[in-house]
Parts: structure tokens; C-alpha cells; sequence
């Protein structure tokens, strides 16, 4: 996996999604992953899907979804 989200300009959506895919991987461990509270309940390719659709930028989407 990529250590950042892949720039929307340079890479497919398909990169994207599987970026999306990995970093939001369900460990099966809540307590020490915190990925649900982060997305809040919504699942990942819905709540990126700005992102994967190379709409907006994954920071603009993580930004949103903090509500900053």
C-alpha cells in the first residue's frame, strides 16, 4: 500500500479505491484501530467516494469528514 493517498491527478480511480480499500481495512480489533470513528459509521468507499471518484483530494474528503 502507499504511505499517502495517491495524488486524483496522477493515478486511476481503481488506485484510489484500493488505497481507500487498505487504509480503511477492518482488523477486527475497535478498541485499538479507530478506523469506525474516523468514518464514522459510514462505510469507507462511501464516505471517500469524492476521493476514489478523483473529485477531491483525500485531505479535502479527511478534512470534511472531521468536520474542520
Amino acid at each position: 500500500m502507499a504511505k499517502s493517498a495517491p495524488d486524483i491527478s496522477q493515478s486511476t480511480r481503481e488506485e484510489r479505491l484500493q488505497y481507500v480499500k487498505q487504509r480503511f481495512r477492518c482488523i477486527a480489533n475497535c478498541e485499538t484501530c479507530g478506523n469506525c470513528a474516523i468514518l464514522r459509521g459510514v462505510d469507507a468507499e462511501d464516505a471517500y467516494a469524492d476521493y476514489i471518484e478523483g473529485r477531491k483530494s483525500f485531505a479535502e474528503v479527511s478534512m470534511a469528514l472531521r468536520g474542520a
